[in-house]
């Protein structure tokens, strides 16, 4: 193999250079880590003819098709459109594959199309997210889970999507068994408690989980036809400083979510280093450097919050710290 492979160009398609020589891997979006079947038998195809056969499910919901010659890659682009065509990737040229390697697979945990506990459709939302972000080079990771269990630990991630939901309670309909209440203590943060034979709700305290909806058999208690989300921000694994997610927004809409997303993306474009190798440079450390309130400032440009939504003035983070 010689020694004129552009590296830059490999990886801005979404090829892995591996520790063979001349040998990578082909990375597959998967928004949301939700498909049609189909999709697998086109993996299969891919892997077997040009790959060795085996493939990775990568840690974000993605696919890795290992065993990749390099001097493949216009064949595997080719062989990869229907698959890009299919999860509705955005794409500038047609069989050129991925025209960016960054943003990291959105991933998401099986949401309300499957799950009891969950609030939302997290793959719905997952493909509108991708569809407003991608293609990008900066490297984001963005993760949503359906309610507060928080299955798809989003609060690793620089942005975190939580679902929530307002309970609206129906008193005709309830038969004071109080399950929503012990349902609340036991597996929430105890924000029900019965007043004259009327389930009452402290609406500082509930989270909007949703456990009470799970657990009354007469649907006296329901969830909220408005979709609610709480924001986490910066939460990050690594050498350095690995820390959880904080909340920045409760009872947000995904409008709103998105916009500030978007807005990131500007504020890493400012304030990158300029000595960041291959423009990679996490947003966290980044908001370290220039502080929360700069942050704050570009994250919020042109969002209009709903009166319920409660926004966390200041954000703190702890985790440990390797390098001190």
């Amino acid at each position: 193999m010689g020694l004129d492979i552009d590296t830059k160009k490999l990886k801005k398609n979404a090829f892995r250079v591996s520790k063979v020589r001349g040998i990578g891997a082909s990375r597959i979006r998967v928004p949301g880590g939700y498909l049609n079947a189909k999709v697998l038998g086109m993996v299969q195809e891919i892997a077997e003819e040009y790959g060795n056969g085996y493939v990775h499910l990568t840690t974000r919901q993605g696919f890795e098709i290992e065993g990749i010659r390099y001097e493949d890659m216009d064949a595997i682009n080719k062989k990869l459109q229907p698959i890009i065509e299919m999860l509705e990737i955005n794409q500038k040229d047609p069989n050129t594959g991925y025209p960016a390697s960054g943003t990291r697979n959105i991933s998401a945990c099986i949401g309300n199309q499957v799950c009891p506990f969950a609030n939302y459709n997290t793959a719905e939302l997952a493909k509108r997210i991708e569809k407003a972000i991608f293609p990008n080079d900066l490297h984001f990771k963005i993760a949503l889970t359906g309610c507060s269990n928080d299955c798809a630990k989003v609060r690793m991630h620089d942005f975190g999507i939580i679902g929530m939901t307002i309970p609206q309670y129906d008193p005709t309909r309830c038969v004071h068994c109080q399950a929503c209440i012990r349902g609340c203590k036991t597996l929430s943060v105890s924000a029900l408690h019965s007043e004259n034979y009327k389930i009452v709700r402290d609406e500082d305290k509930c989270i909007g989980c949703g456990v009470c909806v799970t657990k009354c058999p007469t649907r006296a208690i329901t969830r909220s036809e408005k979709k609610y989300y709480k924001l986490t921000i910066m939460g990050r694994t690594g050498k350095k400083n690995p820390r959880l997610g904080q909340d920045f927004l409760v009872w947000a809409d995904a409008d709103n979510i998105i916009k500030i997303i978007l807005n990131t993306y500007k504020f890493v474009e400012k304030y990158i280093s300029p000595d960041a190798p291959a423009r990679k440079e996490h947003i966290g450390y980044i908001i370290d450097r220039v502080g929360f309130e700069e942050y704050k400032k570009w994250a919020l440009d042109g969002v209009e919050l709903m009166p319920e939504t409660i926004m966390k003035s200041s954000v703190y983070w702890g985790g440990i710290h390797f390098n001190r």
